[in-house]
């Protein structure tokens, strides 16, 4: 059930120019809600003019033992900005959980799990790969950014999983772009789990469709409200036309449009 909660700051690390990952527990102590992979917040962006309405931005982890929130955060605009500025004790009002999950119940045994992420949208695989992990499984995770400096994340990634990289520079991991990676030829996967611009979902969509492999997106279509008013995130299913926040942001590519 989605609440609208006052959550503290406990900590905010700039990771590099553009992304600072932020961390935030309730103010009286209570647990936080259950929130599941793939689910997403909406932050009120307040003290400025310009972010009127709230800011979608995924889950990126759920530390049970601090219960703290993480949220990996990308400099995009002046909402944003504002939130790469929360210092610690700032208080800060959500709006959570949101959306739907990944389908971690459909993964049966002895499988191969594949995780890509590319730019910000590698935040949700994170949590992601944790609790594949709680679950028995090792998933390999794919992450791709344009150079070296916007790979982030990756001794957390590590310790769910094995780790493979891409960059447009190749200043890490093999030089191109996820769909490139030689891993993909390399190993024969059963399920993926995506999340990052939608050209690159579009093109990991159409290999595992090609490869027969059970593949699921997480779409960052512009959620303003987060359950289904606004109309923003609208995008076309073999249904007809949904809200991604409220019908998503997880979908099962068999659902969408993209295959030929």
């Amino acid at each position: 059930m989605k609440k609208m909660l006052d959550l503290v700051v406990t900590d905010n690390v700039q990771l590099n120019q553009n992304y600072c990952l932020i961390k935030f527990t309730t103010t009286d102590g209570s647990l936080l809600p259950d929130m599941y992979p793939g689910q997403f917040v909406e932050v009120r962006v307040d003290d400025s003019p310009k972010p009127f309405l709230r800011r979608p931005i995924s889950v990126n982890f759920v530390d049970k033992d601090t219960n703290e929130l993480w949220l990996l955060v990308q400099v995009v605009g002046e909402g944003t900005r504002k939130m790469c500025q929360y210092k610690k004790a700032d208080i800060v009002n959500m709006l959570l959980p949101l959306g739907n999950t990944f389908s971690l119940d459909s993964v049966s045994d002895n499988k191969n799990l594949l995780l890509i992420g590319g730019g910000v949208g590698t935040a949700p695989m994170l949590y992601l790969g944790a609790k594949l992990k709680e679950k028995g499984y090792k998933p390999n995770f794919l992450l791709g950014a344009r150079s070296k400096a916007d790979l982030l994340q990756l001794d957390e990634f590590a310790k769910y999983g094995e780790v493979y990289c891409t960059t447009e520079d190749g200043s890490l991991g093999e030089k191109g772009y996820v769909t490139n990676h030689s891993i993909l030829t390399d190993i024969k996967f059963d399920n993926i789990f995506t999340c990052g611009p939608k050209p690159m979902m579009m093109a990991v969509a159409q290999y595992a469709a090609k490869n027969n492999i059970e593949c699921e997106v997480s779409l960052e279509n512009t959620m303003a409200c987060g359950f289904g008013v606004c109309l923003c995130c609208v995008e076309k299913t073999k249904d007809g036309h949904v809200c991604v926040c409220s019908e998503g942001p997880v979908f099962n590519i068999k659902d969408l449009t993209w295959i030929n």
